[in-house]
């Protein structure tokens, strides 16, 4: 027996996420959303027929496409480009390596490839402008228009033609290499590999174009430059000249730094050399006045100068050789004796000429330092002298040296132009180029396109793609309930029960007499469902209601009465849908009196209530119709009701009016214990239950849960999912009669 599940959904394992959903009543909500890839599946196999249906559509288009499209050949010429030429000359440019060594560079020679003047070069010579047979070859048809020229038609071919190429060229590039394939697609396997060896060899004599190109300009570029540069450089030369002559500056060059070409002014260097004199002079004078100094204060025999006089040292040797003789005789002779006089004369006469010729060496140190001092003074007073024409020369030689420095700037760029008008002049007739061709282009055997397989797995993916989002859209674009899974997803209620569609040739009533039907299994199940909705059971006073008529409520409301029943407790059965009754009908009983008679007092809970066939199961039908249901569910009568009832039922089942338009439902459902909603399923949308439910909500309603009627459970397991109510016993489906009012 299949047991109604109590949340009313599958289960199935997978990674969750935290999303933002709502609830039963559309408030926004956190909850874990799972990624269910069984549901997902389930989906796919419930659109499997749009599914294959668009694979099908898609192969079926893709293969006749595929039959339909012109074979197209596809030739290819194979060319290297190197990042730089060869260098024939270390003074070849070599500027552009940078570029070159970058990715931009092979992106600007592809460019070049695809470009519109490489095109219109290889139609000049190819003779293409004027060619029919090629506008042919490549599938285009030429029509001339009335009234136009001959040149203009030509204009027009050669665009036309240019078009033509563009469209059948391609470029691409050998991963991790030079090589570079330039090929070209066309009708015609004969012009393909023709265009794509004409496309390669007009590159590659372009690029030598523009290297040629380039030389003669820089050539004729640096003879404007050097011809500017060399009048500017003699103009500048005439006024400087002309400058130094009216200002009388008179230039040398610098000994110092001889063969840099720097130049000093004369009064420069004479003042450079009279100060290294003077500088001399003072180091001169110093000197002797120290000398001076040490003469002046000392003994004239301590004087050094006169200590090393060698006129000094021999007067001083020979008055020792005389004192020596005189001290020799002294012994014998006296010292007045005509002898001694005589030596003793020559003695004095010795030490008067020692001390002459001290005196003299001590006046030549101090004529020594006054020569120096004078001199001093004298290269002194020229420094000085030269030091303010120095100055004067400096303030006029500021326009001079702007004029100098203007002049020397003009040399070197003159210097450069012309060193680099000899290098380019030897250099620009070498043609090394970094373009060459490897690998002439050949006429292919077989076409490139169409390619059948390839299409038709492309159209395949298409097709599969196409219809998974179509499903996907369906699926999201489906707003009604069909599966318990809903219940749960789509509302945010448990679902307490699923109610399978009775055949066309079964009524409710018969099915819930048999058992082992599966529609009484399902109410069976619902009761179950309901005893673990309150702490004591099933609630006492219950009321069933749905966003809609039709959707099978009256039919549940009778079914849970009489499984309630089933149990061995009284119920009390209230058909409480005062606008369209429908209960009495079913059970086949008078309806003369009944709520509306309780309601409005008229009559007593004995005086409505009607025994049915089953025993513990009593009913009170509708009873007239009153003009204003709701004035009647809102006054007191209606707990007088549930009061009276309960101190004699145990259970109290309500049918109610349908919630949306009415304001019935939202009163019942205040004052009952739990709220049954009803569902219809694949005829309630989303929106329409949620607003229901909102209104139960906002009446203060307490909602049990929703039970899922006219269920199709072998539709549902066709579509993936796995709801059955095939019992051991061998109990059929059944289903309940459409149209039917419940």
């Amino acid at each position: 027996m299949a047991e109604g599940r109590g949340s009313g959904e599958m289960m199935q394992a997978g990674p969750s996420l935290r999303d933002q959903g709502s609830d039963a009543f559309g408030e926004p909500v956190e909850r874990e959303v799972e990624l269910d890839l069984a549901k997902y599946w389930a989906m796919l196999m419930k659109h499997r027929l749009l599914i294959a249906g668009s694979v099908l559509a898609a192969v079926v288009i893709g293969l006749v496409i595929t039959l339909l499209t012109p074979p197209t050949y596809t030739a290819a010429a194979t060319v290297q480009i190197d990042r730089e030429a060869t260098r024939v000359l270390d003074s070849e440019e070599t500027g552009a390596a940078d570029l070159r060594f970058s990715m931009e560079f092979f992106q600007t020679q592809y460019g070049l490839i695809r470009s519109r003047s490489l095109a219109e070069r290889v139609i000049d010579s190819l003779g293409l402008a004027g060619s029919d047979a090629f506008i042919e070859q490549m599938g285009g048809e030429f029509e001339a228009r009335e009234g136009e020229t001959a040149a203009q038609q030509m204009a027009r071919r050669r665009e036309m033609v240019i078009d033509l190429i563009a469209d059948g060229l391609d470029v691409s590039s050998q991963r991790d290499s030079r090589l570079v394939e330039i090929t070209f697609s066309s009708p015609s396997a004969a012009v393909s590999a023709r265009m794509a060896n004409a496309i390669a060899e007009n590159y590659i004599q372009s690029n030598l174009d523009r290297k040629f190109d380039a030389s003669l300009y820089v050539r004729e570029f640096l003879e404007e430059r050097i011809a500017e540069t060399k009048a500017k450089l003699e103009a500048t030369e005439r006024q400087l000249v002309q400058y130094a002559d009216d200002q009388q500056i008179i230039r040398l060059e610098d000994s110092t730094n001889a063969g840099t070409g720097a130049q000093r002014s004369l009064a420069a260097n004479s003042l450079s050399t009279i100060n290294e004199a003077l500088s001399q002079a003072r180091v001169d004078r110093i000197s002797a006045e120290e000398r001076w100094r040490q003469a002046r204060g000392a003994s004239l025999m301590s004087i050094p100068e006169v200590i090393a006089s060698p006129a000094i040292q021999a007067m001083v040797a020979q008055r020792v050789a005389v004192e020596a003789e005189y001290q020799q005789k002294s012994s014998v002779l006296q010292a007045d004796y005509p002898e001694m006089v005589e030596l003793q004369n020559r003695i004095d006469e010795l030490d008067s000429q020692i001390r002459s010729l001290a005196v003299s060496i001590r006046d030549g140190i101090r004529a020594q330092y006054e020569i120096a001092l004078n001199q001093e003074r004298a290269l002194q007073s020229r420094v000085n002298g030269l030091s303010t024409d120095v100055l004067d020369l400096s303030d006029r030689s500021v326009e001079y040296n702007i004029l100098l420095r203007e002049l020397d700037t003009s040399r070197q760029l003159y210097d450069g132009l012309l060193q680099r008008y000899k290098e380019v002049g030897v250099t620009g007739g070498v043609t090394a180029n970094n373009v060459s061709l490897i690998d002439r282009a050949i006429a292919p055997k077989t076409p490139s396109s169409p390619k059948l397989p390839l299409n038709l797995a492309l159209a395949f993916v298409l097709g599969l793609g196409l219809g998974v989002v179509a499903a996907f859209l369906i699926e999201a674009l489906d707003d009604s309930i069909t599966t318990p899974g809903d219940v749960e997803e789509k509302l945010g209620l448990p679902g307490l029960g699923n109610i399978p569609l009775l055949a066309k040739d079964e009524d409710a009533i018969s099915a819930l007499r048999d058992v082992r039907s599966p529609f009484s299994e399902a109410y069976y199940s619902l009761r179950t469902a309901l005893q673990f909705t309150t702490s004591h059971g099933a609630p006492k006073s219950l009321l069933l209601t749905s966003a809609r008529p039709g959707e099978g409520k009256s039919t549940t409301a009778f079914a849970t009465a009489l499984n309630l029943s089933r149990t061995g407790k009284r119920v009390l059965l209230v058909d409480g849908d005062l606008r369209n009754p429908s209960m009495h009908r079913v059970l086949e009983m008078d309806n003369s009196q009944g709520m509306s008679n309780f309601l409005s007092g008229s009559a007593e809970l004995q005086g409505v209530v009607r025994k049915t066939p089953f025993a513990t199961l009593d009913f009170i039908p509708c009873g007239p119709l009153p003009p204003n249901p709701a004035e009647l569910w809102s006054g007191d009568r209606l707990q007088v009701l549930l009061d009276q009832a309960l101190a004699i039922y145990d259970h109290v089942v309500i049918d109610g009016p349908p919630v949306l338009g009415f304001a019935d439902a939202p009163l019942l459902s205040s004052s009952v214990e739990g709220t049954l909603f009803v569902l219809e399923s694949r005829g309630t949308g989303r929106r329409q239950a949620l607003g229901a439910l909102r209104r139960l909500s906002f009446a203060r309603g307490h909602v049990l849960g929703a039970v899922l009627t006219k269920f199709q459970a072998n539709k549902t397991r066709n579509e993936g999912y796995d709801y059955s109510y095939d019992y051991d016993y061998g109990a059929k489906s059944s289903s309940e009669v459409k149209g039917r009012k419940s």
